[in-house]
């Protein structure tokens, strides 16, 4: 029963693990802007 609860949470961990380095392995500065899209306040002005 020990062996399979060690089992259980080796896995945990791993996955949390991956979770983790996804989350937090992205680029230094975040996302890329795209210079192509208005501001969402221009687009509210024009309305």
């Amino acid at each position: 029963m020990a062996l399979l609860l060690l089992e259980a949470l080796g896995a945990l961990l791993l996955l949390v693990f991956i979770v983790w380095w996804t989350m937090f392995s992205g680029r230094k500065n975040g996302e890329l802007k795209d210079p192509e899209q208005p501001a969402p306040d221009a687009q509210s002005r024009k309305k």
